[in-house]
C-alpha cells in the first residue's frame, strides 16, 4: 500500500520485476556399500532417488531457494529476507499440515505447486510487496505470507507478479489460484471472488517520536491540529469529514497537502504540521527505516468508522480452494508464526484474531 493509495483502499502499484524462478534441494541418494552395487540395485537406488525428489517437492513445504529449505515434513521460511529496512530478517518454522493440506483441490495437489498472484508491478509498494535489495527477489508482507501459506499445505510456492489490474484477470482466467496482495474484501468483489482474511485495512497517524499525542479513534482528538493527508485518497475523504464534524462543534482541524510523500514527511520532522494521516503499513514502513523519528500515534480502519476493513486472500468464487486458506491461516495464528510474520514487518497493530471466509466487506455505496 503506498502512501499516495488513491479511493480504493487497495494499492494499485508495485514493483517492476517477476519473482525469481524457484527452486527446492534435492536429497542425496543413499549410499550403497560398494561390495552390493551390482546393476540391479544401482537401478533400485535410482528409482529411490527419483521418489525421494517427488515427495520432497510435494510434500516438503516447497518454497522458493531464497525463502526456504526442507528439513523433513517442516519448511523453515526466510522471512524479511533481502527486504532492507523494511523488516528484521527471521526465521519461521512450518510443518505441512495433513488434515488442512487434503481440503486443497486434487489438481492443484497433483501440480505440486500452489500459484499466488502479487499485484505489484511496477513499482511496488513495501512493506507489504517490493523487489528486494539482491534486484530480483520479490519480498514483503504479502509475499511472505504467501510462502507460509504454501508451507502448510506443503506446495511449492510460485509468485506470479503482475500489475493490479491482471491481479483479477489470472484469477478469472485461472492462472493463478489465489490473490494474496493487499486485497480489501468488498461487497462488490465477493461477487466473484471468496475471501479469507488475514490482516486488518487499517490507516494510521504518524507523529514525530518525541509527540505525545495519541489519536485514541475519537476524531475529537484531532481538534487544534495541523494534520497532513494525500489528495484523492480514502484517507482525505475520512479526514475531511471529520474537519465539518469539529467545524460544526466550533473546532478547528487543519487539513494539510503537500507534492509529494518525501515533502510529507519533512514537513512532518520539522514541525510544519503536528501529524500525517495515511496507510499504516507505509507508516510501519517509514517508521522502521527512520528508528525514533516518526511514530505510530493510532490506526482507524479504512472501511470507516462502521466496519473494520479486511485484507484477505482472494480466489475465484466457488474454485474450492477459500477453506483451506482460512484454515492455514488460522493454523499459523493459533501456532505462532502469524505473530512473527506481522511483527517482522510492524504491523503487529493490523492482527486479526481468525481468518474468516467471505465476512462483511465494504458496502457498495461505500465504493
Amino acid at each position: 500500500m503506498s502512501d499516495d493509495t488513491k479511493t480504493d483502499p487497495d494499492n494499485k502499484t508495485a514493483p517492476d520485476k517477476t519473482d525469481p524462478d524457484p527452486t527446492s534441494e534435492k536429497p542425496e541418494t543413499p549410499g550403497i556399500p560398494p561390495r552390493r552395487r551390482t546393476p540391479l540395485i544401482i537401478a533400485a537406488v535410482a528409482i529411490i532417488a527419483v521418489i525421494a525428489v517427488i515427495a520432497a517437492v510435494v510434500l516438503g513445504g516447497g518454497a522458493d531457494e531464497e525463502t526456504a529449505t526442507e528439513s523433513g515434513d517442516v519448511t523453515e521460511v526466510k522471512i524479511g529476507e533481502v527486504a532492507g529496512a523494511a523488516a528484521k530478517p527471521t526465521t519461521i518454522e512450518v510443518p505441512v499440515v495433513d488434515e488442512i493440506r487434503e481440503k486443497v483441490p486434487q489438481e492443484i495437489l497433483d501440480r505440486g505447486t500452489l500459484e499466488i498472484g502479487q499485484g505489484a508491478l511496477p513499482a511496488g509498494f513495501p512493506p507489504l510487496a517490493f523487489v528486494g535489495t539482491d534486484n530480483k527477489t520479490l519480498t514483503g508482507a504479502e509475499p511472505d505470507l504467501s510462502r507460509l501459506i504454501a508451507a502448510v499445505f506443503g506446495l511449492k510456492p510460485e509468485l506470479i507478479n503482475a500489475t493490479w489490474q491482471n491481479l483479477f484477470v489470472g484469477l478469472d482466467a485461472g492462472t493463478s489460484d489465489v490473490a494474496i496482495s493487499n486485497v480489501t474484501d468488498t461487497e462488490e468483489r465477493k461477487q466473484k471472488y471468496d475471501f479469507a482474511s488475514y490482516r486488518q485495512d487499517n490507516l494510521g497517524f504518524a507523529t514525530v517520536g518525541t509527540s505525545t499525542w495519541e489519536f485514541g479513534g475519537d476524531y475529537r482528538t484531532l481538534d487544534g491540529l495541523k494534520v497532513a493527508v494525500g489528495s484523492g485518497t480514502n484517507q482525505e475523504k475520512i479526514l475531511l469529514e471529520w474537519q465539518a464534524k469539529l467545524k460544526a462543534e466550533g473546532k478547528k482541524l487543519d487539513v494539510k497537502y503537500f507534492p509529494d510523500n518525501p515533502a510529507t514527511w519533512t514537513a512532518l520532522e520539522s514541525g510544519q504540521i503536528d501529524a500525517y494521516f495515511g496507510p499504516n503499513p507505509g507508516i510501519a514502513y517509514q517508521i522502521a527505516g527512520t528508528g525514533d523519528t516518526f511514530r505510530n500515534a493510532g490506526t482507524f480502519s479504512g472501511a470507516g468508522e462502521s466496519l473494520q476493513g479486511l485484507i484477505a486472500a482472494t480466489t475465484k468464487k466457488d474454485s474450492g480452494l477459500v477453506e483451506a486458506l482460512a484454515d492455514a491461516i488460522n493454523y499459523l495464528i493459533e501456532n505462532g508464526q502469524y505473530a512473527t510474520w506481522l511483527k517482522t514487518y510492524g504491523l503487529s497493530n493490523e492482527a486479526v484474531e481468525k481468518s474468516e471466509i467471505n465476512p462483511p466487506g465494504l458496502p457498495l455505496e461505500n465504493q
